[in-house]
């Protein structure tokens, strides 16, 4: 690892370097811990962009991508990263997965945990909740066109469905304007005011990996790739994990 900063910082007299970064939710917590760090030893100025892996608001990563908003690197949903490559925006040959994530539920601070673990006390949970929210992205992309509409219960439980936009499900729900919400378990833990009530059952659970690659108009891809090499690394692992997530090790990497 120190052979990928060396790499970027071999002369600190050269004028510092910008790349611009956009990452959606689910690797957030992760990049905003590490992008420090490897700023300081590298010497490049590193500038991220937050936004869904998809979904419509004018904000996500598809739609930023659209307007031709520059991107070095973009970290996403390895399904939304993947489209993008087919629609010439990133790279293919660059993709690398760096983490895997599974869908948790939110409930306001103070509020009872429910108990979400299996089928019938998850199912018990969203009926008795006043309204249910869930993300534009992902997470929210299964719940709603997937998991949901095949429930039994789906009939009763449609009305209190919430699509949240442009903003992190576990923050509507800390503020008390949905009952409980769901999201990737490293969207849920940092928000102050709501709290972590578990994952989803493990067979109603959809595990995601967040993968990172080069803008296809990036004029910087040899050090897009050092930091895409950086986030994937063994050293940056632990972080990673301390964030809700599950680090992919090197020999998970080809697909």
């Amino acid at each position: 690892m120190a052979v990928i900063l060396a790499a970027c910082a071999h002369s600190s007299a050269l004028p510092k370097l910008t790349l611009n970064v956009m990452t959606s939710g689910g690797f957030t917590a992760a990049y905003n811990q590490l992008a420090p760090n490897y700023s300081r030893e590298s010497h490049i100025n590193l500038v991220p962009t937050y936004g869904a892996s998809m979904g419509g608001a004018s904000d996500s990563i598809p739609a930023r991508l659209a307007r031709n908003e520059t991107a070095d690197v973009v970290i996403l949903a390895r399904n939304g990263i993947d489209d993008l490559a087919y629609k010439g925006f990133v790279d293919p040959a660059s993709i690398t997965d760096l983490a895997r994530s599974q869908i948790g539920m939110a409930v306001k601070s103070g509020a009872p945990v429910p108990d979400i673990s299996t089928r019938a006390a998850f199912l018990n949970v969203l009926l008795s909740a006043k309204s249910i929210g869930y993300s534009a992205s992902a997470s929210g992309t299964y719940l709603a066109n997937d998991l949901f509409p095949k429930l039994e219960i789906y009939p009763q439980i449609r009305s209190k469905l919430v699509r949240i936009e442009s903003e992190r499900v576990a923050a509507v729900v800390a503020r008390g304007d949905v009952e409980i919400g769901f999201q990737q378990v490293s969207e849920i833990l940092p928000i102050p005011g709501a709290s972590f009530a578990g994952k989803l059952p493990e067979e109603m659970q959809r595990t995601t990996t967040f993968s990172a690659g080069i803008g296809r108009m990036s004029t910087k891809k040899k050090e897009a790739a050092r930091l895409i090499a950086y986030l994937a690394s063994p050293q940056s692992a632990p972080t990673i994990s301390s964030t809700g997530l599950d680090p992919v090790v090197p020999s998970d990497q080809k697909r």
